[in-house]
Protein backbone atom coordinates (compact mmCIF):
# COMPACT_ATOMS: atom_id res chain seq x y z
CA UNK A 1 0.00 0.00 0.00
CA UNK A 2 1.14 3.48 -0.76
CA UNK A 3 1.88 6.11 1.86
CA UNK A 4 -1.31 7.91 2.94
CA UNK A 5 0.33 10.97 4.44
CA UNK A 6 -0.15 12.88 1.18
CA UNK A 7 -3.84 13.02 1.97
CA UNK A 8 -3.07 15.55 4.71
CA UNK A 9 -2.25 18.12 2.04
CA UNK A 10 -5.36 17.30 0.04
CA UNK A 11 -8.09 17.97 2.59
CA UNK A 12 -8.54 19.63 5.93
CA UNK A 13 -10.20 16.70 7.70
CA UNK A 14 -8.45 13.34 7.43
CA UNK A 15 -8.74 10.40 9.85
CA UNK A 16 -6.24 7.55 9.73
CA UNK A 17 -6.38 4.17 11.49
CA UNK A 18 -5.31 4.44 15.13
CA UNK A 19 -6.16 8.12 15.39
CA UNK A 20 -8.80 9.55 17.68
CA UNK A 21 -12.03 9.84 15.74
CA UNK A 22 -11.24 7.10 13.24
CA UNK A 23 -13.77 4.63 14.60
CA UNK A 24 -16.55 7.21 14.48
CA UNK A 25 -15.53 8.32 10.99
CA UNK A 26 -15.54 4.79 9.55
CA UNK A 27 -18.98 3.96 11.02
CA UNK A 28 -21.87 4.51 8.61
CA UNK A 29 -25.66 4.30 8.96
CA UNK A 30 -25.32 0.53 8.46
CA UNK A 31 -23.87 -0.30 11.87
CA UNK A 32 -23.42 -3.99 11.03
CA UNK A 33 -21.04 -3.09 8.19
CA UNK A 34 -17.62 -3.16 9.91
CA UNK A 35 -15.63 -1.00 7.48
CA UNK A 36 -11.94 -0.28 8.05
CA UNK A 37 -10.71 1.99 5.23
CA UNK A 38 -7.14 3.13 4.74
CA UNK A 39 -8.32 6.65 5.58
CA UNK A 40 -11.52 8.63 6.03
CA UNK A 41 -11.71 12.11 4.50
CA UNK A 42 -14.43 14.74 4.92
CA UNK A 43 -14.20 17.00 1.85
CA UNK A 44 -15.77 20.46 2.04
CA UNK A 45 -15.45 21.40 -1.64
CA UNK A 46 -15.11 19.97 -5.11
CA UNK A 47 -11.49 21.12 -5.08
CA UNK A 48 -10.77 18.95 -2.05
CA UNK A 49 -12.43 15.99 -3.74
CA UNK A 50 -10.15 16.51 -6.74
CA UNK A 51 -7.08 16.76 -4.53
CA UNK A 52 -7.99 13.62 -2.59
CA UNK A 53 -8.47 11.60 -5.77
CA UNK A 54 -5.07 12.67 -7.08
CA UNK A 55 -3.34 12.03 -3.76
CA UNK A 56 -4.97 8.62 -3.40
CA UNK A 57 -3.95 7.60 -6.91
CA UNK A 58 -0.36 8.70 -6.22
CA UNK A 59 -0.38 6.53 -3.10
CA UNK A 60 -1.77 3.51 -4.93
CA UNK A 61 -5.09 3.76 -3.12
CA UNK A 62 -8.66 3.61 -4.32
CA UNK A 63 -11.47 6.01 -3.38
CA UNK A 64 -15.11 5.41 -2.50
CA UNK A 65 -17.65 8.17 -1.82
CA UNK A 66 -20.20 7.56 0.95
CA UNK A 67 -23.29 9.65 1.59
CA UNK A 68 -25.03 8.06 4.56
CA UNK A 69 -23.93 4.46 4.09
CA UNK A 70 -27.41 2.95 3.91
CA UNK A 71 -26.01 0.45 1.39
CA UNK A 72 -22.55 -0.08 2.88
CA UNK A 73 -22.72 -3.86 3.38
CA UNK A 74 -21.35 -4.78 -0.07
CA UNK A 75 -18.03 -3.23 0.92
CA UNK A 76 -15.76 -5.77 2.55
CA UNK A 77 -12.02 -5.14 2.70
CA UNK A 78 -11.36 -1.39 2.39
CA UNK A 79 -7.75 -1.52 3.56
CA UNK A 80 -6.61 -0.10 0.21
CA UNK A 81 -9.42 2.46 -0.07
CA UNK A 82 -9.99 6.04 1.05
CA UNK A 83 -13.54 6.63 2.22
CA UNK A 84 -14.90 10.04 1.21
CA UNK A 85 -17.60 11.04 3.70
CA UNK A 86 -19.68 13.53 1.68
CA UNK A 87 -21.86 14.84 4.52
CA UNK A 88 -20.17 18.24 4.73
CA UNK A 89 -21.20 18.95 1.14
CA UNK A 90 -24.79 19.47 2.19
CA UNK A 91 -26.64 22.27 0.40
CA UNK A 92 -29.55 22.52 -1.98
CA UNK A 93 -31.67 24.98 -3.92
CA UNK A 94 -35.30 24.50 -4.97
CA UNK A 95 -36.25 26.56 -8.05
CA UNK A 96 -40.06 26.78 -8.16
CA UNK A 97 -40.07 28.61 -11.48
CA UNK A 98 -38.17 25.74 -13.11
CA UNK A 99 -39.87 23.05 -11.02
CA UNK A 100 -36.42 21.70 -10.26
CA UNK A 101 -33.85 21.29 -7.52
CA UNK A 102 -30.08 21.21 -7.29
CA UNK A 103 -28.51 19.26 -4.43
CA UNK A 104 -24.93 18.72 -3.37
CA UNK A 105 -23.53 15.30 -2.56
CA UNK A 106 -24.35 15.07 1.14
CA UNK A 107 -27.89 16.43 1.02
CA UNK A 108 -30.62 14.30 2.60
CA UNK A 109 -34.10 13.91 1.15
CA UNK A 110 -36.23 15.30 3.97
CA UNK A 111 -35.21 19.00 3.84
CA UNK A 112 -35.51 18.99 0.05
CA UNK A 113 -39.01 17.52 0.23
CA UNK A 114 -40.01 20.00 2.91
CA UNK A 115 -38.89 23.06 0.95
CA UNK A 116 -40.35 21.77 -2.33
CA UNK A 117 -43.74 21.36 -0.64
CA UNK A 118 -43.74 25.07 0.22
CA UNK A 119 -43.99 25.71 -3.52
CA UNK A 120 -46.57 23.00 -4.21
CA UNK A 121 -43.92 20.59 -5.52
CA UNK A 122 -42.64 17.13 -4.61
CA UNK A 123 -39.49 15.12 -5.21
CA UNK A 124 -39.37 11.41 -6.00
CA UNK A 125 -38.01 10.40 -2.60
CA UNK A 126 -37.94 6.87 -1.29
CA UNK A 127 -39.14 5.29 1.94
CA UNK A 128 -36.52 6.78 4.29
CA UNK A 129 -36.19 10.55 4.85
CA UNK A 130 -32.53 10.36 5.89
CA UNK A 131 -31.13 8.83 2.69
CA UNK A 132 -28.84 11.01 0.58
CA UNK A 133 -30.44 12.24 -2.62
CA UNK A 134 -27.34 11.66 -4.75
CA UNK A 135 -26.69 8.04 -3.79
CA UNK A 136 -30.38 7.21 -4.05
CA UNK A 137 -30.82 8.73 -7.52
CA UNK A 138 -27.50 7.48 -8.88
CA UNK A 139 -28.61 3.92 -8.13
CA UNK A 140 -32.03 4.38 -9.75
CA UNK A 141 -34.29 5.74 -7.03
CA UNK A 142 -37.37 3.66 -6.13
CA UNK A 143 -39.94 6.25 -5.10
CA UNK A 144 -43.13 6.17 -3.08
CA UNK A 145 -44.69 7.53 -6.32
CA UNK A 146 -42.75 5.24 -8.64
CA UNK A 147 -45.64 3.57 -10.46
CA UNK A 148 -46.80 7.00 -11.66
CA UNK A 149 -43.43 8.64 -12.37
CA UNK A 150 -40.90 5.82 -12.76
CA UNK A 151 -37.38 5.76 -11.32
CA UNK A 152 -35.99 8.99 -9.91
CA UNK A 153 -32.86 8.66 -12.06
CA UNK A 154 -34.96 9.35 -15.15
CA UNK A 155 -35.79 12.81 -13.77
CA UNK A 156 -32.14 13.85 -13.27
CA UNK A 157 -31.28 16.63 -15.73
CA UNK A 158 -27.60 17.25 -14.94
CA UNK A 159 -24.77 15.92 -12.80
CA UNK A 160 -21.50 17.41 -11.60
CA UNK A 161 -18.67 14.94 -11.05
CA UNK A 162 -15.03 14.72 -10.19
CA UNK A 163 -13.43 12.08 -12.39
CA UNK A 164 -10.78 9.63 -11.23
CA UNK A 165 -7.96 11.90 -12.41
CA UNK A 166 -9.38 14.84 -10.44
CA UNK A 167 -11.00 16.60 -13.40
CA UNK A 168 -14.28 18.35 -12.58
CA UNK A 169 -17.03 18.00 -15.19
CA UNK A 170 -20.69 18.78 -15.66
CA UNK A 171 -22.73 16.37 -17.78
CA UNK A 172 -26.22 16.57 -19.21
CA UNK A 173 -28.07 15.57 -22.37
CA UNK A 174 -25.89 17.89 -24.48
CA UNK A 175 -22.55 17.51 -22.71
CA UNK A 176 -20.97 14.03 -22.64
CA UNK A 177 -24.34 12.37 -23.00
CA UNK A 178 -22.76 8.91 -22.57
CA UNK A 179 -21.42 9.75 -19.12
CA UNK A 180 -24.73 11.44 -18.26
CA UNK A 181 -26.52 8.25 -19.26
CA UNK A 182 -24.20 6.12 -17.10
CA UNK A 183 -24.45 8.06 -13.85
CA UNK A 184 -28.25 7.73 -13.93
CA UNK A 185 -28.41 4.21 -12.52
CA UNK A 186 -24.74 3.25 -12.70
CA UNK A 187 -23.98 4.47 -9.20
CA UNK A 188 -20.59 5.82 -8.17
CA UNK A 189 -18.52 3.91 -10.73
CA UNK A 190 -17.72 6.80 -13.07
CA UNK A 191 -16.83 9.70 -10.83
CA UNK A 192 -17.51 11.23 -7.45
CA UNK A 193 -20.88 12.91 -7.94
CA UNK A 194 -20.75 16.27 -6.17
CA UNK A 195 -24.15 17.62 -7.30
CA UNK A 196 -27.32 16.62 -9.13
CA UNK A 197 -30.10 18.60 -10.73
CA UNK A 198 -33.52 17.03 -11.19
CA UNK A 199 -37.12 17.84 -11.94
CA UNK A 200 -39.85 18.12 -9.31
CA UNK A 201 -43.49 17.08 -9.63
CA UNK A 202 -46.51 19.36 -9.33
CA UNK A 203 -48.24 18.10 -6.18
CA UNK A 204 -47.71 18.73 -2.48
CA UNK A 205 -49.83 16.05 -0.84
CA UNK A 206 -50.95 12.46 -1.31
CA UNK A 207 -53.50 10.05 0.11
CA UNK A 208 -51.01 7.97 2.07
CA UNK A 209 -50.55 5.86 5.17
CA UNK A 210 -50.68 2.24 6.22
CA UNK A 211 -53.07 -0.58 7.02
CA UNK A 212 -52.07 -3.13 9.68
CA UNK A 213 -53.36 -6.50 10.84
CA UNK A 214 -52.02 -9.06 13.29
CA UNK A 215 -49.56 -11.35 11.54
CA UNK A 216 -51.95 -14.24 12.08
CA UNK A 217 -53.98 -12.81 9.19
CA UNK A 218 -51.04 -12.74 6.78
CA UNK A 219 -52.36 -15.44 4.45
CA UNK A 220 -55.65 -13.69 3.66
CA UNK A 221 -54.06 -10.25 3.46
CA UNK A 222 -51.26 -11.40 1.14
CA UNK A 223 -53.75 -13.24 -1.09
CA UNK A 224 -55.89 -10.10 -1.39
CA UNK A 225 -52.89 -7.79 -1.90
CA UNK A 226 -51.44 -9.92 -4.70
CA UNK A 227 -54.82 -10.08 -6.41
CA UNK A 228 -55.29 -6.33 -5.95
CA UNK A 229 -51.82 -5.34 -7.23
CA UNK A 230 -52.39 -7.24 -10.46
CA UNK A 231 -54.92 -4.61 -11.58
CA UNK A 232 -54.20 -1.58 -9.38
CA UNK A 233 -53.96 1.75 -11.23
CA UNK A 234 -50.61 3.45 -11.68
CA UNK A 235 -51.66 6.18 -9.28
CA UNK A 236 -50.93 3.86 -6.33
CA UNK A 237 -47.59 2.48 -5.12
CA UNK A 238 -47.55 0.20 -2.07
CA UNK A 239 -45.45 -2.22 -0.07
CA UNK A 240 -46.54 -5.38 1.76
CA UNK A 241 -44.59 -6.40 4.90
CA UNK A 242 -44.35 -8.86 7.74
CA UNK A 243 -42.89 -7.02 10.74
CA UNK A 244 -41.72 -8.60 13.98
CA UNK A 245 -41.17 -6.07 16.77
CA UNK A 246 -39.20 -7.21 19.83
CA UNK A 247 -40.50 -6.32 23.31
CA UNK A 248 -37.89 -3.68 24.01
CA UNK A 249 -38.20 -0.27 25.71
CA UNK A 250 -38.65 2.69 23.42
CA UNK A 251 -40.85 1.06 20.82
CA UNK A 252 -44.22 2.81 20.65
CA UNK A 253 -47.51 1.10 21.31
CA UNK A 254 -49.03 -0.90 19.74
CA UNK A 255 -45.89 -2.21 18.02
CA UNK A 256 -43.66 -3.35 20.89
CA UNK A 257 -43.69 -7.10 21.23
CA UNK A 258 -46.19 -7.74 18.45
CA UNK A 259 -45.97 -9.18 14.94
CA UNK A 260 -47.83 -7.42 12.16
CA UNK A 261 -48.72 -7.64 8.51
CA UNK A 262 -48.75 -4.15 7.01
CA UNK A 263 -49.54 -2.52 3.67
CA UNK A 264 -48.30 1.04 3.26
CA UNK A 265 -48.07 3.41 0.34
CA UNK A 266 -49.31 6.51 -1.43
CA UNK A 267 -52.15 7.19 -3.85
CA UNK A 268 -51.88 10.16 -6.24
CA UNK A 269 -55.61 10.74 -6.63
CA UNK A 270 -58.33 12.76 -4.93
CA UNK A 271 -59.63 11.41 -1.65
CA UNK A 272 -62.76 9.84 -3.09
CA UNK A 273 -60.88 8.03 -5.87
CA UNK A 274 -58.14 6.94 -3.47
CA UNK A 275 -60.70 5.46 -1.08
CA UNK A 276 -62.21 3.46 -3.95
CA UNK A 277 -58.77 2.16 -4.93
CA UNK A 278 -58.02 1.01 -1.38
CA UNK A 279 -61.48 -0.41 -0.70
CA UNK A 280 -60.57 -4.06 -1.47
CA UNK A 281 -57.85 -3.91 1.21
CA UNK A 282 -60.01 -2.10 3.74
CA UNK A 283 -62.67 -4.80 3.32
CA UNK A 284 -60.35 -7.01 5.37
CA UNK A 285 -60.95 -4.68 8.36
CA UNK A 286 -57.42 -3.76 9.41
CA UNK A 287 -56.75 -3.19 13.10
CA UNK A 288 -54.98 0.06 12.23
CA UNK A 289 -55.70 2.39 9.31
CA UNK A 290 -53.82 5.67 8.91
CA UNK A 291 -54.49 6.33 5.21
CA UNK A 292 -55.62 9.88 4.53
CA UNK A 293 -54.60 13.16 2.91
CA UNK A 294 -51.12 14.14 4.15
CA UNK A 295 -48.47 16.67 3.05
CA UNK A 296 -45.70 15.31 0.85
CA UNK A 297 -43.03 15.49 3.62
CA UNK A 298 -45.14 13.14 5.76
CA UNK A 299 -45.13 10.54 2.97
CA UNK A 300 -41.36 10.14 3.35
CA UNK A 301 -41.95 8.68 6.82
CA UNK A 302 -44.98 6.40 6.34
CA UNK A 303 -42.79 3.33 5.74
CA UNK A 304 -41.52 3.68 9.33
CA UNK A 305 -37.91 3.15 8.31
CA UNK A 306 -35.51 3.79 11.22
CA UNK A 307 -33.96 7.25 11.09
CA UNK A 308 -31.01 6.41 13.30
CA UNK A 309 -28.05 4.19 12.39
CA UNK A 310 -29.19 0.58 12.54
CA UNK A 311 -27.41 -2.80 12.86
CA UNK A 312 -29.20 -4.74 10.15
CA UNK A 313 -28.39 -7.08 7.28
CA UNK A 314 -30.32 -8.98 4.65
CA UNK A 315 -30.91 -9.57 0.97
CA UNK A 316 -33.12 -8.45 -1.90
CA UNK A 317 -34.19 -9.77 -5.31
CA UNK A 318 -36.55 -8.81 -8.13
CA UNK A 319 -39.52 -11.12 -8.68
CA UNK A 320 -41.85 -11.81 -11.56
CA UNK A 321 -45.63 -12.04 -11.15
CA UNK A 322 -46.61 -14.11 -8.12
CA UNK A 323 -49.38 -16.70 -8.58
CA UNK A 324 -51.70 -17.80 -5.72
CA UNK A 325 -49.31 -20.66 -4.96
CA UNK A 326 -46.70 -18.11 -3.85
CA UNK A 327 -48.80 -17.20 -0.82
CA UNK A 328 -48.32 -20.55 0.92
CA UNK A 329 -44.58 -20.50 0.18
CA UNK A 330 -44.06 -17.10 1.82
CA UNK A 331 -46.34 -17.87 4.78
CA UNK A 332 -44.38 -21.06 5.45
CA UNK A 333 -41.08 -19.15 5.39
CA UNK A 334 -42.08 -15.88 7.08
CA UNK A 335 -45.64 -16.21 8.39
CA UNK A 336 -46.86 -16.30 11.99
CA UNK A 337 -45.64 -19.87 12.66
CA UNK A 338 -42.39 -19.62 10.70
CA UNK A 339 -39.12 -20.40 12.54
CA UNK A 340 -37.53 -17.07 11.68
CA UNK A 341 -36.44 -14.01 13.61
CA UNK A 342 -36.24 -11.80 10.51
CA UNK A 343 -37.54 -8.34 11.37
CA UNK A 344 -38.97 -7.34 7.97
CA UNK A 345 -40.07 -9.42 5.00
CA UNK A 346 -41.20 -7.06 2.27
CA UNK A 347 -42.69 -7.06 -1.21
CA UNK A 348 -42.73 -3.74 -3.06
CA UNK A 349 -45.25 -3.23 -5.80
CA UNK A 350 -43.54 -2.42 -9.12
CA UNK A 351 -45.02 -2.17 -12.61
CA UNK A 352 -46.60 0.93 -14.09
CA UNK A 353 -44.01 3.53 -15.06
CA UNK A 354 -41.41 1.58 -13.07
CA UNK A 355 -41.73 -1.26 -15.57
CA UNK A 356 -41.44 0.75 -18.79
CA UNK A 357 -38.12 1.81 -20.35
CA UNK A 358 -37.84 5.59 -20.31
CA UNK A 359 -37.24 7.13 -23.74
CA UNK A 360 -34.55 9.50 -22.45
CA UNK A 361 -33.63 7.49 -19.37
CA UNK A 362 -30.31 6.46 -17.94
CA UNK A 363 -28.44 3.19 -17.63
CA UNK A 364 -31.17 1.89 -15.35
CA UNK A 365 -34.42 3.40 -16.59
CA UNK A 366 -36.87 0.70 -15.44
CA UNK A 367 -37.15 -2.47 -13.37
CA UNK A 368 -38.01 -5.59 -15.32
CA UNK A 369 -40.05 -7.20 -12.54
CA UNK A 370 -43.44 -7.21 -10.85
CA UNK A 371 -42.18 -7.00 -7.27
CA UNK A 372 -39.05 -6.25 -5.29
CA UNK A 373 -38.48 -8.62 -2.37
CA UNK A 374 -36.43 -7.31 0.55
CA UNK A 375 -35.66 -9.33 3.68
CA UNK A 376 -33.92 -7.64 6.63
CA UNK A 377 -32.88 -8.87 10.06
CA UNK A 378 -31.48 -7.02 13.06
CA UNK A 379 -27.90 -7.84 14.11
CA UNK A 380 -27.68 -7.10 17.86
CA UNK A 381 -24.28 -8.80 18.09
CA UNK A 382 -21.66 -9.04 15.30
CA UNK A 383 -21.30 -12.74 16.09
CA UNK A 384 -24.87 -13.22 14.87
CA UNK A 385 -24.44 -11.51 11.50
CA UNK A 386 -23.81 -14.61 9.43
CA UNK A 387 -26.80 -16.34 11.01
CA UNK A 388 -29.05 -13.35 10.30
CA UNK A 389 -27.89 -13.19 6.70
CA UNK A 390 -28.46 -16.92 6.25
CA UNK A 391 -31.96 -16.60 7.74
CA UNK A 392 -32.73 -13.77 5.32
CA UNK A 393 -31.50 -15.83 2.38
CA UNK A 394 -33.74 -18.72 3.44
CA UNK A 395 -36.82 -16.50 3.59
CA UNK A 396 -36.00 -14.92 0.22
CA UNK A 397 -35.50 -18.33 -1.38
CA UNK A 398 -39.13 -19.20 -0.64
CA UNK A 399 -40.04 -16.99 -3.60
CA UNK A 400 -36.85 -16.44 -5.59
CA UNK A 401 -36.46 -20.15 -6.29
CA UNK A 402 -39.57 -20.23 -8.49
CA UNK A 403 -40.37 -16.61 -9.36
CA UNK A 404 -37.05 -14.85 -10.02
CA UNK A 405 -34.84 -14.61 -13.10
CA UNK A 406 -31.91 -13.48 -10.99
CA UNK A 407 -32.33 -9.75 -11.60
CA UNK A 408 -31.37 -7.33 -8.82
CA UNK A 409 -31.83 -3.69 -7.89
CA UNK A 410 -28.53 -2.50 -6.44
CA UNK A 411 -29.89 0.12 -4.05
CA UNK A 412 -31.47 -2.69 -2.02
CA UNK A 413 -28.77 -5.33 -2.57
CA UNK A 414 -26.93 -5.83 0.73
CA UNK A 415 -24.22 -8.19 -0.49
CA UNK A 416 -21.47 -8.17 -3.09
CA UNK A 417 -22.76 -9.97 -6.16
CA UNK A 418 -22.56 -9.92 -9.94
CA UNK A 419 -23.49 -6.30 -10.68
CA UNK A 420 -24.35 -7.15 -14.30
CA UNK A 421 -27.56 -8.73 -12.93
CA UNK A 422 -28.91 -5.20 -12.47
CA UNK A 423 -28.71 -4.20 -16.14
CA UNK A 424 -29.75 -5.24 -19.61
CA UNK A 425 -26.81 -6.95 -21.41
CA UNK A 426 -26.42 -4.10 -23.91
CA UNK A 427 -26.43 -1.52 -21.13
CA UNK A 428 -23.85 -3.51 -19.19
CA UNK A 429 -21.49 -3.57 -22.17
CA UNK A 430 -21.78 0.20 -22.54
CA UNK A 431 -21.14 0.72 -18.82
CA UNK A 432 -18.04 -1.47 -18.80
CA UNK A 433 -16.62 0.30 -21.86
CA UNK A 434 -17.27 3.72 -20.34
CA UNK A 435 -15.69 2.74 -17.02
CA UNK A 436 -12.51 1.81 -18.89
CA UNK A 437 -12.55 5.22 -20.58
CA UNK A 438 -13.07 7.43 -17.54
CA UNK A 439 -11.22 5.36 -14.90
CA UNK A 440 -8.72 3.04 -16.62
CA UNK A 441 -6.68 2.52 -13.44
CA UNK A 442 -9.73 1.59 -11.35
CA UNK A 443 -9.23 4.33 -8.76
CA UNK A 444 -12.94 4.65 -8.00
CA UNK A 445 -14.62 1.95 -5.96
CA UNK A 446 -18.42 1.73 -5.81
CA UNK A 447 -20.32 -0.55 -3.44
CA UNK A 448 -21.59 -2.38 -6.53
CA UNK A 449 -18.73 -2.26 -8.99
CA UNK A 450 -18.88 -2.10 -12.76
CA UNK A 451 -15.63 -3.46 -14.17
Amino acid sequence: MGEVSGLRNAAGSVCLPGETGYDGARTTWSLAADLRPAAVVYPTSEEEVSAVLRAAADAGLRVTPVGTGHNAHPFRDLSDTVMLRMERLRSFVVSPERKAARVSAGTLWLPVVQQAAEYGLAGLHGSAPDVSVVGYAAGGGLSCYGRRYGLAANHVTAAELVLADGTQVRVDAGNDSELFWAVRGGGGNFGVITALEFGLQEFDSAYAGWLAWDLSRAEEVLSRWLEWTADAPESVTTAYRHLRFPPIPGLPEPFAGRNWVMVDGAVLADDEAAARILAPLRELKPELDTFGRVPAPVVSRIHLDPEEPTPGDGTAELLDALPPAAVAKLIEAAGPEAPTQIFSTELRQLGGALGRPAAEGGALSYLDAAYLMSVVGIVPDPALQEAVRADAETVAASLTKDYSRGRIYTNFQQKQTDTSRAFEPSAWERLVALRKRVDPAGVLRANHEIA
